[in-house]
This record gives C-alpha cells, structure tokens and sequence, in this order.
C-alpha cells in the first residue's frame, strides 16, 4: 500500500527537491553579485525533473573551483548539468551575474515552489480521505 502512495506523490516531491535546489543555485548568484569572474548557474529544470523521475539521481554537488579545494564530485543538481549564464551586458571584472534576471528567476521559481507545495497538499489530502473513506 505505500509504494502506491509514494508513486503518487513521487513527482511532486522530486519537483520540491528540485525547486528547492535551483532556488538555492539562484540564492547564490545574488550572493555572489559582486564577485569577480562568477559565472553565473542555473538547470534546466524539464530535464532536471525529467532526469530525476528516470531514475538518474544524484546529490547537489559542491563546486570546487580550485585543485587544492575540497573535491565535490561532478557539478549536477540530480543528474542535471549545471549550466552557465551567459551575460546581456558584459561585466569589466568577468562576473555573469544580472540582479534583474536573477531576481525574476528566483521569484518566479519561488512562485512555482509554493505551487508545488499546494499540489501535493492537494493530494496528501485526496490520499488521507480515501483512507478514511
């Protein structure tokens, strides 16, 4: 009986992880706004979730730009490459990041977490009625 209740909230929950850690990924573009020679990164969040339900997971990787740094294994989010931004208007100090691009991206995937979370809210509610039904 759980394994059909964790198929049916499997996708929501995997779209949640996601959401989670490209918000995360956003979160530190912002952070890093000022760094120079930050390349901006982000997923592509169809083959993310798309890579995640068939099978192909894997663990938020930690970035280790230099040799003597930890090692973080490859740079993916779920089996997803990470991907660079490329810059609309070229920084002097080779920084990527574009504060209005990322602030619509983190707002918009922030907008997309919480309808995630209502979702599967929706449907914990369906699975814990036809329990008790």
């Amino acid at each position: 009986m759980s394994s059909r209740i964790d198929d049916a909230l499997r996708f929501n929950q995997t779209a949640l992880t996601l959401r989670a850690a490209r918000q995360e990924l956003i979160a530190s573009n912002i952070a890093n706004a000022d760094t120079p020679n930050y390349k901006a990164k982000d997923i592509d969040f169809a083959s993310a979730l798309q890579g995640a339900l068939g099978g192909s997971t894997g663990k938020l990787a930690m970035a280790a730009p230099a040799a003597n740094h930890l090692n973080g294994g490859s740079n993916s989010v779920l089996g997803a490459p990470l991907m660079y931004r490329t810059a609309v208007q070229p920084s002097a100090d080779g920084n990527t990041v574009d504060m209005d691009v990322e602030r619509a991206q983190f707002a918009d995937n922030a907008l997309r977490y919480e309808a995630s979370v209502k979702f599967i809210s929706e449907d914990i509610k369906q699975v814990l009625t036809a329990l008790q039904g």
